[in-house]
């Protein structure tokens, strides 16, 4: 099975049609909702894509990065049938290169509990130092 890995700008249909497929789906706040992820989708700095060769996106890494320093990663998911393919993993690795590299760029992200062990073997460690403003309205849903 051919797998591509494309820097690429996806409609906010597309990437709400792929959240449903994936363990994403459930991290978003119900407010405001669609109008969110079309700004999300548009203002990223690093949108990495995978896709199956039925042009279907398995994948997916949205980065915010100063291409000096630091990337954050807001989103990384995969298609619940394809997980365990390493396609995770690549996409982390191909947009921290295409941030700068490991040598120059430190790689941050909030992980959803059960995606720890996940980013623990990438060699990330959990930290406490991180400072922290949330106001956000926040009603929990997933995509369906």
């Amino acid at each position: 099975m051919a797998i591509t890995y494309k820097e690429e700008r996806i409609s906010a249909d597309e990437y709400i049609d792929f959240l449903k497929r994936t363990n994403l789906g459930s991290q978003y706040p119900k407010e405001r909702f669609y109008e969110r992820i079309g700004k999300l989708v548009n203002n990223v700095s690093i949108s990495l894509i995978a896709r199956n060769e039925e042009n279907k996106i398995i994948g997916a890494l949205f980065g915010l990065t100063d291409y000096c320093y630091w990337l954050y990663v807001t989103d990384l998911g995969v298609d619940r049938e394809y997980e365990g393919q390493g396609i995770g993993r690549k996409l982390m690795k191909t947009a921290h290169i295409i941030a700068g590299g490991e040598k120059d760029i430190a790689v941050y992200l909030i992980a959803n509990e059960d995606a720890i062990p996940f980013y623990e073997k990438l060699g990330m460690k959990l930290s406490d130092d991180v400072m922290q403003y949330n106001k956000i309205e926040w009603t929990e849903f997933t995509v369906e």
